[in-house]
């Protein structure tokens, strides 16, 4: 059966962030991921895992001002300093808590930069930034998402992310193939996840058109997670999805793909 991580910047937000960890516990995941654990201490973060007995398995790099529009800023030739900062406090904090993951947003598009200077850019700051997570032992990973979501985001498809991948040449990068963004922009899921199995490095789900709990839209859930199951996915798959109602009561297809798992 996948294992599933309950992503806590999505899931239960009727809670405050420190208290969501409890509700995942209770509602019987055993790992959790988020975007950005910054607001809080390393020693506050730790004892809520410990307490709760919860592993996390991803959070985000930071990635400049969110509630200005940042969505990483690492093909922006502007801010690699910036970005260096970034990469220091993300490995400290992923490997404090003991998450072998670690996303690196690519961030928008600025304006009046060439494509040559923004790949450019991109491939240097992930070469830094893989080379600094393989020293705490931590796999650094990029992530497509779709224009419609973030308008403007750099890297929207998995061939062009995987061909960045190639590029910086680091055993640690991989890709975070979100199922969510990858229907909205491409298609060919499960064809796409059993190619490039050996290069993915965490999956994320939520159902189209709405990005709510699986069974709420036009994916085929029970057929992927079968999926993953026949190709040998052993990775966790994070749950970045938008409960319709409050989280505990849409979680009826995890009942259920524990069923069918059993």
């Amino acid at each position: 059966m996948p294992r599933f991580a309950a992503n806590l910047s999505m899931m239960f937000t009727e809670a405050p962030f420190i208290e969501r960890f409890a509700r995942a516990a209770q509602a019987g995941f055993t790992e959790v991921e988020f975007l950005f654990p910054y607001a809080h201490a390393i020693a506050e973060l730790k004892a809520t895992l410990a307490a709760d007995k919860l592993k996390v398995v991803l959070h985000n790099m930071p990635a400049g001002d969110w509630d200005a529009g940042d969505r990483g800023m690492a093909c922006d030739p502007s801010r690699v300093e910036e970005f260096r900062r970034g990469v220091a406090l993300g490995v400290e904090y992923a490997s404090a808590l003991g998450s072998p993951n670690l996303h690196c947003m690519a961030g928008k598009v600025p304006a009046g930069v060439s494509d040559a200077l923004l790949r450019e850019t991109f491939v240097t700051n992930l070469r830094y930034a893989a080379g600094e997570a393989k020293k705490a032992g931590l796999t650094l990973l990029i992530e497509p998402i779709n224009h419609y979501d973030i308008p403007g985001y750099y890297i929207n498809r998995s061939a062009p992310a995987l061909a960045i991948i190639d590029e910086v040449g680091a055993d640690n990068l991989k890709l975070q193939y979100d199922i969510y963004h990858m229907q909205r922009m491409e298609g060919e899921l499960a064809a796409t996840i059993a190619k490039n199995l050996a290069r993915i490095g965490h999956i994320q789900i939520a159902d189209t058109p709405g990005r709510n709990e699986p069974g709420t839209g036009e994916i085929n859930y029970p057929f992927l997670f079968a999926h993953l199951d026949r190709i040998g996915y052993t990775g966790a798959i994070g749950c970045e999805y938008k409960p319709a109602g409050v989280t505990e009561a849409g979680l009826g297809w995890l009942t259920t793909e524990k069923a069918r798992a059993a």
